[in-house]
C-alpha cells in the first residue's frame, strides 16, 4: 500500500511488462549507491582526460585519426626524435586508446578507442576549424 496524491491509501498494482525485444529498462540505483557511482565514473572520465591532456599525446591523435601510422611516420610527421612518440604512445596503449601492431620491424598504432575518436573529432571542431 502506497500514499495516495490526497494524502489517503490506495492500493497499487503494476501489470507485468510484455517483452519488447529493446533491451531492459533498468532501474536506478537506490540514491546511496548513486554518488558511489558518479565517483567511479568520475574517476574514469578524468583518467581518459588525463591521457588525453598532453600536447604531444593530443598530435598523435590527431594524426592517427585519419588511419593507421608507423612510428616511423609518426616520428617523421610530428619532427621529434622516436624515444618522445615512443614514449607518448605507450602512455596512449597503457590507457588502452591506441592499439598497436608489428609487421616485420615497423610497429603500426591506430585509434582503438571510439570515445578518443570522438573526443579528437570534437577537439578538431573546436580548436581546428577557423572561425
Amino acid at each position: 500500500m502506497t500514499a495516495g496524491i490526497n494524502g489517503g491509501s490506495a492500493s497499487r498494482h503494476i501489470p507485468p511488462v510484455e517483452p519488447t525485444g529493446h533491451a531492459p529498462v533498468t532501474a536506478p540505483p537506490p540514491d546511496d549507491a548513486a554518488p558511489a557511482m558518479l565517483q567511479a565514473q568520475a574517476e574514469r572520465a578524468s583518467a581518459f582526460l588525463k591521457a588525453l591532456a598532453h600536447d604531444g599525446r593530443l598530435l598523435i591523435l590527431c594524426l592517427l585519426s585519419t588511419g593507421e601510422k608507423s612510428v616511423t611516420e609518426l616520428e617523421t610527421l610530428l619532427q621529434v626524435r622516436q624515444a618522445a612518440v615512443s614514449q607518448q604512445l605507450a602512455r596512449l596503449r597503457l590507457e588502452g586508446i591506441v592499439a598497436a601492431r608489428r609487421e616485420g620491424k615497423a610497429i603500426y598504432y591506430s585509434l582503438r578507442d571510439p570515445k578518443a575518436q570522438q573526443m579528437v573529432a570534437l577537439l578538431h571542431g573546436m580548436f581546428c576549424t577557423p572561425e
